[in-house]
């Protein structure tokens, strides 16, 4: 399969992945009770007159592994069907240096040269230009920035994540929305203030 140069990849001021991100994420909600095996060790707390105020909480501990994770998708599992090995070390390195929380990465050259152990930045280039045509990350308009599409892989919380974009998107268009009442407020001032000439 031939895939197309990076710098004929469209470029994007926002994550293209997005809006379809918000559509096709399923969310589950789950309620998980912690209940004590002996019911003798609750605790209840008591006032100075013998009547009972409240009980103490219980905590879950949960460990967790310290190393740096991303989670990748089944869903969208056969976008890397098509992958070079090109692409596929390229990918390695961003799944190094995603940042929770966040759809988007700088790629700097010499640090992913350093770890796909290429020595040209076209074996570089032609990985990232493959992810580009499977869809696994858009380019920004901004150089080296690129963005992450959350329905393949995504480190973090994707429901949050939605919730912030869709919350930013909001605040966004209202604000975008009193901005132009106030253009046009004053355009309605101006259009309704007597012209003065000089004479």
């Amino acid at each position: 399969m031939k895939y197309a140069k990076l710098k004929a990849q469209p470029t994007f001021n926002e994550n293209p992945f997005v809006e379809q991100a918000i559509n096709d994420i399923k969310v589950v909600r789950k309620t998980q009770v912690v209940r004590p095996e002996n019911r003798d060790e609750i605790q209840m707390i008591t006032s100075t007159d013998g009547e009972i105020t409240g009980y103490t909480a219980f905590m879950r501990f949960v460990e967790l592994d310290e190393e740096r994770f991303a989670k990748v998708y089944l869903s969208q599992f056969t976008a890397f069907w098509e992958l070079t090995k090109p692409a596929i070390r390229v990918f390695g390195y961003i799944l190094s240096i995603l940042k929770p929380k966040q759809d988007e990465f700088f790629l700097e050259m010499d640090k992913c040269l350093a770890y796909t152990k290429y020595t040209h930045a076209n074996s570089v280039l032609s990985g990232l230009a493959v992810l580009v045509e499977c869809g696994i990350i858009a380019r920004s308009n901004s150089h080296f920035k690129y963005f992450i599409n959350p329905l393949v892989v995504f480190n973090g919380d994707r429901v949050t994540f939605a919730k912030t974009y869709v919350k930013k998107k909001k605040d966004k268009e209202k604000q975008d929305r009193n901005q132009l009442d106030l253009f046009q407020q004053e355009a309605l001032r101006l259009s309704e203030s007597p012209l003065k000439l000089d004479s």
